[in-house]
């Protein structure tokens, strides 16, 4: 399969407007020159390619398409200056699997987290950590391992979510659940749920919670950057610097300027002269 994925790829890059053939050329020479080494950038742009191509449905069970190696080629080499192959993109892609799958694993049992500003895992104790390692001697060397863009890869890699999907919510995670588990009963009562499905149900859980505490970090960030409401001494105080307002329409200024801590700040952004002429348009809005 990745033999003739590499032949659809080197087809596609020889029928490249004859502008770009030299760029295509060089792209082909590299690859006999093995191990290219990766960094942060290279990555980020690596993987915002294969999220975009995710989500219109261009990776199946087997792999990417032949089109995104193209695309992914591309746009490394021109984003970050550096030459690269498919069978560099494709080892990487293997890369990125793996760390999906050993930390997904890990994260979908009890006593392992993920730390969002370091990037690596988060243990509760040595005594979790050996007793996992016993049982999964491929997890050995990510206990302090830094695995940047996880959500990225979390997005990418999630073989339950192969069909391009992306955005699936918890919700819709536990409704297809209740529906395996309702429909698995057998003739005596029993349920036959099977393995697989309860580990799928953990890695979804895993993966929604990572969500969810990475949103609730950014709504921590976006609460400390709002402006704080004003406190009604300093909305008066701005107001009757004001001339040319009556005691109505001070009133109603005051109204609005109290609940609207946006609305005070662009104000008092604004000269003093130019002030009534703005919150006369406020009062018509």
């Amino acid at each position: 399969m990745d033999d003739q994925l590499m032949e659809q790829v080197d087809s596609e890059i020889s029928a490249a407007p004859a502008d770009n053939q030299g760029e295509m050329s060089m792209i082909t020479q590299k690859s006999s020159r093995g191990y290219v080494p990766w960094n942060d950038e290279m990555d980020k742009v690596l993987l915002d390619t294969f999220v975009e191509y995710f989500n219109k449905g261009d990776r199946c069970q087997n792999g990417w398409k032949p089109h995104v190696y193209t695309a992914a080629v591309k746009n490394v080499r021109e984003k970050c200056n550096v030459n690269i192959t498919k069978s560099n993109i494709d080892s990487r892609s293997k890369t990125f699997d793996k760390h999906y799958h050993v930390i997904s694993g890990l994260l979908s049992t009890s006593g392992f987290g993920w730390d969002w500003e370091k990037n690596k895992l988060k243990v509760d104790s040595d005594s979790v950590w050996d007793d996992y390692v016993e049982r999964n001697k491929d997890a050995k060397g990510y206990r302090h391992k830094i695995v940047k863009f996880w959500d990225l890869l979390s997005v990418v890699y999630n073989k339950d979510q192969a069909n391009g999907e992306a955005a699936r919510t918890a919700a819709e995670s536990s409704k297809e659940m209740a529906r395996e588990i309702g429909t698995s009963k057998d003739p005596a009562g029993s349920t036959s749920t099977t393995t697989s499905s309860l580990k799928r149900q953990r890695s979804d859980d895993s993966f929604n919670s990572l969500w969810s505490e990475k949103l609730d970090m950014l709504t921590a960030i976006l609460k400390d950057d709002a402006p704080k409401l004003p406190s009604s001494v300093e909305v008066l105080a701005a107001l009757q610097e004001i001339e040319g307002l009556d005691e109505d329409t001070e009133l109603e200024l005051y109204d609005i300027l109290t609940e609207n801590a946006r609305k005070f700040e662009s104000m008092m952004a604004l000269p003093v002269e130019r002030r009534k002429r703005w919150l006369m348009k406020q009062l018509r809005k």
